[in-house]
């Protein structure tokens, strides 16, 4: 990434390694949030841009994210990708829409659990109707802007 330092902070992992025990009600998931902006910041203090590709549904706990990185004079861009659930369900990567369908769970986020949707985030990305190349120069444009790339 231009001679930059990066890290992702993938949800799945983070559940799995740093999150482990967390179950998905609202203070659960606020937690985990904060968890993975803790480290995030962490990282970013240290010189390492880091990607965090995580379902945050609470508004409260994005701002305490970011609220975290600017205390920390760390920089924190919030990029909303913002597919409507009905495209969410049809790509299905994970098999959790049809699962919640078929009643064997409950809490999907957007579904059955709620989502706050960001309201000014620093991007926002419509990957319904923007393609893959079309988001990612609109993330590389958005990091060049604010001198992170």
């Amino acid at each position: 990434a231009g001679g930059h330092r990066v890290e992702v902070l993938d949800g799945d992992e983070i559940r799995e390694f740093l999150s482990a025990g967390l179950g998905f009600g609202r203070e659960d998931r606020h937690t985990n949030v904060q968890r993975i902006g803790f480290v995030a910041e962490l990282l970013a203090s240290n010189g390492v841009k880091t990607l965090v590709p995580v379902i945050a549904p609470f508004a409260d706990s994005r701002e305490a994210v970011r609220e975290r990185h600017a205390a920390a004079g760390t920089s924190y861009l919030e990029v909303h990708v913002a597919t409507p659930v009905e495209v969410c369900s049809v790509r299905d990567v994970k098999g959790l829409y049809a699962k919640q369908a078929a009643g064997e769970i409950s809490g999907l986020t957007g579904v059955d659990d709620p989502y706050e949707a960001p309201e000014s985030p620093d991007l926002r990305i419509e990957s319904h109707t923007q393609s893959v190349h079309q988001s990612a120069a609109a993330l590389f444009a958005l990091l060049n802007q604010r001198g992170l790339a």
